[in-house]
């Protein structure tokens, strides 16, 4: 069911809390080190200004615990969006209380507060309805842009939507449509690429998508598990001995549905998990005993690669191999350049793919790269997420005239 957005009401004169996503990252004299989730919202705030609302921001950063913390609070991020804006952006004190409440009151059509860090009340992410509907009495409207968090229910997320009406932002509404009908509706060859540490991150997605895909590709430290699954040799390399069983299971029902499931056929080993160890490239089925797989091999990424090159959708989620190390980084750098080089419809499913992908520079070369690493998980495995389920479907205009 397609959700009610920003276009579909009139917020002229109205008071407009919109939940963003401004957790980004900063270093240790809190400078903005990233600002892409910050300028991934400037659409939704622009168009509310420009339309004579009154723009009231709220976001978490980081994980104060439910209390204060000076560490974690969100000047520089109404600093850095007054820059992105050209235009004052009043940050308050708290994002509750007496003080916000007057401070709200005197908002003129055009004007944008920002709420102090929502996660410095335990409240937050407790749901609590009390706290939900303090949230709530500051404005007319709801406004969901914030993806990455929309897997979560808490009080600024999906409680909130219990006392006013939700709609979604332009960030949220992008997401849902471009990842629900790759899901639902995709161009085929449809094939996923699967990578990252653990076999139990992924059951859900796996279990949904081999329902959905002509083809699995499955790399990082996952498929070591795979591979010993079918009897390899894995060495010291990450195994989830708990997941054996799935692990054959799932490579049956793939062969049971015709879907190709392609593990790696070499692999980049390594001595020991550091930058700096010896490592040599070896087959899937030949890791020495005492050594550790840490990224796929060339002949796994030329494979992979023409794979993703001949189909019409592809969903990647997480990296092949250890990336963040140069020595291991090749198998990564690798399907992201195959997906930035295809003709197909490219979805980055967020997290460690999108930082791939942006340290790559090649993030503007896919369809889409999704700004939630566990919503987009989430929204794979099929789930409805709290803070998509909790807005308004299309046609139900009730309160909102």
């Amino acid at each position: 069911m397609r959700k009610l957005t920003v276009e579909d009401i009139n917020v002229a004169g109205k008071r407009v809390f919109v939940r963003v996503d401004f957790n980004v990252p900063m270093d240790a004299q809190r400078n903005i080190t990233d600002d892409r989730r910050i300028a991934a919202a400037l659409p939704t705030i622009e168009y509310l200004l420009d339309h004579g609302a009154k723009v009231i921001l709220a976001s978490h950063l980081g994980r104060p615990k439910g209390k204060y913390d000076p560490s974690a609070t969100m000047d520089p991020i109404a600093e850095r969006l007054s820059e992105l804006l050209g235009k004052p952006v009043r940050k308050l004190g708290d994002c509750i209380g007496p003080e916000v409440v007057q401070a709200v009151g005197e908002m003129e059509p055009g004007d944008v507060v920002l709420l102090e860090n929502l996660r410095f009340h335990r409240e937050e992410e407790a749901n609590d309805p009390r706290f939900a509907e303090a949230l709530a009495s500051l404005a007319d409207v709801y406004v969901n842009d914030a993806f990455g968090t929309a897997h979560r229910a808490h009080a600024s997320t999906e409680g909130i939507a219990h006392y006013i009406p939700g709609v979604a932002g332009f960030l949220m509404k992008k997401e849902i449509e471009i990842m629900g009908k790759a899901i639902e509706d995709p161009v085929r060859p449809f094939i996923a690429v699967l990578g990252g540490a653990k076999v139990a991150d992924k059951l859900g997605v796996i279990d949904n998508l081999l329902d959905k895909v002509d083809g699995l590709i499955v790399g990082g430290g996952m498929a070591y598990t795979f591979l010993a699954a079918k009897g390899y040799e894995i060495g010291k390399s990450i195994l989830d001995a708990e997941r054996l069983d799935y692990a054959r299971g799932a490579m049956a029902k793939a062969k049971d549905r015709g879907v190709t499931l392609e593990l790696p056929v070499d692999i980049v080993a390594a001595e020991r998990f550091d930058a700096d160890s010896p490592y040599k490239i070896v087959d899937a089925d030949g890791i020495p005993a005492d050594w550790m797989g840490l990224d796929i091999g060339p002949k796994t990424v030329e494979r992979f690669s023409n794979l993703i090159r001949s189909a019409g959708t592809v969903i990647w989620n997480g990296p092949m191999g250890v990336f963040e190390m140069p020595a291991f980084s090749r198998g990564t750098r690798g399907i992201a350049e195959a997906l930035a080089s295809s003709d197909a419809v490219t979805i980055v499913g967020g997290g460690d793919s999108a930082a791939a992908c942006e340290q790559y520079g090649l993030a503007d070369k896919m369809t889409h790269v999704s700004t939630g690493g566990g919503a987009s998980l989430e929204f794979l495995e099929g789930r409805e997420l709290p803070g998509v389920a909790a807005l308004r479907d299309e046609g139900d205009m009730e309160g909102l005239k």
